[in-house]
């Protein structure tokens, strides 16, 4: 290993070392305390779940959701899981979530809607808006 491989390796090392020690004392995802300590970007965090986990990546901000897709999850359920439903076809539902890796919503999520749960990954932030923009008349 070079001298430049153990130096990022050290500093890499350091700057998990540190955002683990904001998540233990604050709580929060890994992911999101490496952006506000201005380690990462929001999108760089999705697309490495993206290609760690093969969850696709969808930003929120062009997508149009319809209001009874909207309705198959209530604002409280998805504010409190990070994921808001996109699209429905037939059984299937599509959703985006902060967080995919958080297993036990699949099972809520498909006890609550009777669907088959397909999942996109999406950044926090834009998360965050389209939950303002689509239950904000439901709150």
């Amino acid at each position: 290993m070079g001298f430049f491989n153990r130096l990022l390796s050290k500093q890499l090392g350091q700057l998990l070392k540190e955002a683990l020690e904001i998540q233990k004392e604050k709580g929060g995802m890994i992911g999101e305390i490496l952006v506000s300590l201005g380690y990462a970007k929001e999108e760089e965090i999705a697309k490495a779940l993206t290609i760690q986990y093969g969850f696709p990546y969808l930003p929120l901000e062009n997508y149009e959701i319809e209001e009874s897709v909207i309705d198959l999850i209530p604002a409280e359920f998805a504010k409190r899981c990070g994921v808001i439903p996109i699209d429905k076809i037939g059984t299937t539902l599509t959703v985006a979530m902060v967080n995919p890796l958080n297993v036990n919503v699949f099972d809520d999520l498909e006890r609550l809607t009777k669907c088959t749960i397909q999942t996109f990954v999406t950044t926090s932030s834009s998360f965050k808006r389209a939950l303002r923009k689509y239950y904000k008349q439901k709150e």
